[in-house]
């Protein structure tokens, strides 16, 4: 296990992925490679209006962190962030963002594909669609291509 702990965030506020690298990596000289991921919302060829988030505050944050020291577990990092909105996020705002630290590219990349793939099938968020026609979009299905990607997760275990 990592002597590393991970930071983990569940919140309605924007973040700025730019500050939260910064953090991660301020006054560090062994990190050599960092990668980060934005999700954003989009605008469905602009049918969506918006997103609605929903979840349970302790339960999400706590399987965030469970997950967060997975990922930990599997890859030698030397930094890591979750973050995660929720409440009414329109087109083009963030949503998520994962930045992985780690010695070499090929740990960071790793350790931040699985953490999406967690994030987009497992983490306790519910999604609603707001459609700009003012059609209740209602709430969106899991998608079998995100389920076939979290699911070679398990295989390497």
């Amino acid at each position: 296990m990592s002597s590393i702990a991970p930071t983990v965030r569940v919140q309605a506020e924007d973040f700025d992925p730019g500050r939260e690298e910064a953090l991660l990596t301020a006054g560090r000289r062994d990190v050599g490679a960092v990668v980060a991921f934005t999700g954003l919302c989009r605008d469905e060829d602009g049918a969506l209006a918006a997103l609605e988030l929903e979840h349970y505050p302790d339960m999400a944050e706590e399987e965030m962190v469970r997950v967060a020291n997975e990922a930990l577990a599997r890859w030698p990092l030397l930094g890591l962030t979750v973050i995660h909105r929720y409440g009414l996020i329109r087109p083009g705002e963030r949503i998520v963002l994962v930045v992985a630290a780690a010695r070499h590219r090929g740990e960071a990349f790793g350790a931040a594909e699985f953490l999406m793939d967690y994030l987009k099938t497992r983490a306790p968020f519910w999604k609603k669609e707001h459609r700009a026609d003012g059609v209740d979009g209602g709430w969106v299905e899991a998608k079998d291509a995100d389920d076939a990607a979290a699911a070679r997760w398990a295989a390497k275990s």
